[in-house]
C-alpha cells in the first residue's frame, strides 16, 4: 500500500496520518515555492508594484502545484482532460490555502514587500512565509485525505 494512504477505514475512506498528510502537503509546498520563488524574484527584479508582483507569484504557484500532479497522473496512462481534473481536485484547496497563508504573511511583515533581491529580509520573509504555510496547510490536507478528497484523489493514479 502506498504511504499516502497508511491508516484504516473510517466510514469508507482512508483515516490519514500526520505523515500522510505531511508527505501531501510537502508535495503542494514544493510546487508552491517554485511558482512563489519565480514570481516573487520576477516581480521584484523587473521593480513591478506589490500587487502583480503577487498575482504572478500565486498564478505561477498554481501552475507549478497543478505541473507536479499532472507529471505523476500522466504518467499512470491517464489522459490529459482527466489528469487535469484530478489535479484540481487533488491540489486547488491545499495551494489556496498555502497561498492565502504564504501571501498573508509577506503581506503582513513590515518592509518585506519593499525588500530587494539582495535584502535579507526578502529571503528570510520567504523562507518564514512558505514554512507557516505548511504548518497551516497540513491539518487541512489530513482532513481532506481522511475524506477521501485532496490528495487521496491523485494517490489512486500512483
Amino acid at each position: 500500500m502506498h504511504q499516502a494512504h497508511d491508516g484504516h477505514e473510517h466510514g469508507g475512506h482512508a483515516a490519514a496520518s500526520w505523515g500522510a498528510a505531511a508527505r501531501a502537503t510537502l508535495h503542494c509546498l514544493t510546487g508552491c515555492a517554485l511558482g512563489e520563488i519565480l514570481g516573487m524574484v520576477v516581480g521584484t527584479a523587473l521593480s513591478w508594484h506589490n500587487a502583480p508582483t503577487m498575482v504572478l507569484a500565486v498564478v505561477l504557484a498554481f501552475v507549478f502545484g497543478y505541473a507536479l500532479t499532472l507529471r505523476g497522473v500522466l504518467g499512470s496512462g491517464l489522459g490529459l482532460r482527466t489528469a487535469v481534473r484530478v489535479a484540481l481536485a487533488a491540489d486547488t484547496l491545499s495551494i489556496a490555502v498555502m497561498e492565502l497563508i504564504d501571501n498573508g504573511v509577506i503581506a503582513l511583515v513590515p518592509g518585506a514587500l519593499d525588500a530587494a533581491l539582495s535584502d535579507v529580509l526578502f529571503w528570510w520573509t520567504l523562507a518564514l512565509s512558505l514554512a507557516l504555510a505548511f504548518v497551516v496547510t497540513t491539518p487541512v490536507n489530513r482532513w481532506m485525505i481522511s475524506r477521501g478528497k485532496g490528495h487521496a484523489v491523485a494517490h489512486r493514479y500512483h
